[in-house]
């Protein structure tokens, strides 16, 4: 599930830098907020650090859980996944938490890098839906915790354009009343996907024909773009992008600017995804991190950062704790006749992401 929109931060005390826009978790480059509340219920002491996209944390999430633990957070920004693991890979970063794609968690895994906290053991954890409860790239839910879900599409305004917005033709061989007015977010994997899909291809495909094919098609359709910028997100509700590549909670953050604005999953293919909360080996403050861990599967901790984001939750109950705009939004659900269409991303061989990014390197020229 990138980087993404730009919000205001609406709790009094907090601040945040803001630069460009994302997976609706924004990017917020080396930005940071501190808490130091005092507490009613000290059941906990300390700090906790934590690592995650900009604009994608409930300020009234983390006063709650510093409250309720007297514990002193710190929240400090990144920008990307490749920007958070090139971090930790250093490490002694002084974070305890971080919150990574799905896409990287086994890597994270498979490095050494995160401490084996088992929250699928933890109290809360009977609350993870179904099909969050013991995931490919987590069996058992060993190390992570969901913190949104998302689906990847277009967002179309249909003032501009009336036709079928649940295709990658829409931004792949766009119609004359799009053409300019076009954003794609410069998310790699997410592009790459929808190229190959548009093609006919599997994700993931290292086949050398449809690979120029796919290049080809990028090339070309970069005629019709306008921008590849995240913040390009955001001039759909002026009207001056019509559509983008974008994502289902900041799609759902499009419409409530301009109801104008639909979003599509394109029957072509389409990934879905989840960013997870993991704790790093080297936390200096692990016992606080698996608290965080298993506070924020209770729904109604979980429903503060969806409200906040506007993404999914990954917990039963925590609709009902919904704003009234979340409440039945499209952009939240996945049609039954279009399930079979999503693909969890994954991410691929080195050898084929090598290939995957000369593509996109030639496309971004």
């Amino acid at each position: 599930m990138g980087s993404l929109q730009v919000w205001k931060c609406r709790n009094a005390g907090f601040s945040s830098q803001k630069t460009s826009e994302g997976k609706m978790r924004f990017t917020v480059t080396s930005a940071a907020f501190i808490l130091g509340l005092s507490a009613t219920v000290a059941l906990a002491e300390g700090n906790l650090n934590i690592y995650n996209w900009g604009e994608y944390t409930s300020p009234e999430l983390i006063e709650k859980f510093s409250k309720t633990y007297n514990v002193h957070v710190t929240l400090t920004d990144f920008d990307s996944n490749d920007t958070a693991l090139a971090k930790v890979r250093q490490g002694a970063s002084g974070f305890d938490v971080v919150v990574p794609s799905q896409s990287f968690v086994p890597t994270y895994i498979q490095e050494g890098l995160l401490a084996e906290t088992n929250p699928g053991q933890m109290e809360n954890a009977k609350n993870l839906e179904e099909r969050w409860r013991d995931p490919a790239f987590d069996p058992g839910r060993k190390y992570s915790v969901p913190w949104l879900w998302y689906t990847s599409g277009i967002s179309v305004n249909t003032t501009a354009f009336k036709g079928d917005i649940n295709t990658w033709k829409v931004i792949l061989d766009p119609p004359d009343e799009l053409k300019g007015k076009i954003n794609i977010v410069p998310e790699m994997n997410d592009i790459m996907f929808a190229a190959i899909k548009f093609e006919g291809g599997a994700w993931c495909t290292s086949d050398k024909a449809l690979l120029t094919q796919v290049r080809d098609r990028l090339v070309e359709a970069k005629k019709s773009w306008l921008s590849i910028d995240y913040a390009g997100i955001q001039r759909m509700a002026t009207g001056d992008v019509s559509a983008s590549l974008d994502w289902s909670g900041s799609a759902l953050k499009r419409r409530t600017e301009n109801h104008s604005i639909a979003y599509g999953l394109p029957r072509e293919g389409f990934t879905y995804g989840s960013d997870n909360v993991v704790v790093l080996k080297d936390a200096p403050n692990l016992e606080n991190a698996k608290l965080f861990q298993n506070f924020i599967m209770a729904p109604e901790n979980a429903a503060l950062n969806s409200v906040y984001a506007k993404y999914g939750a990954a917990i039963i109950g925590a609709e009902k704790y919904y704003s009234e705009d979340m409440k039945g939004a499209p952009e939240l659900v996945i049609p039954d006749d279009m399930k079979s269409k999503g693909e969890l991303l994954t991410l691929c061989d080195p050898k084929i992401s090598q290939l995957y990014s000369r593509i996109w390197q030639d496309v971004q020229k």
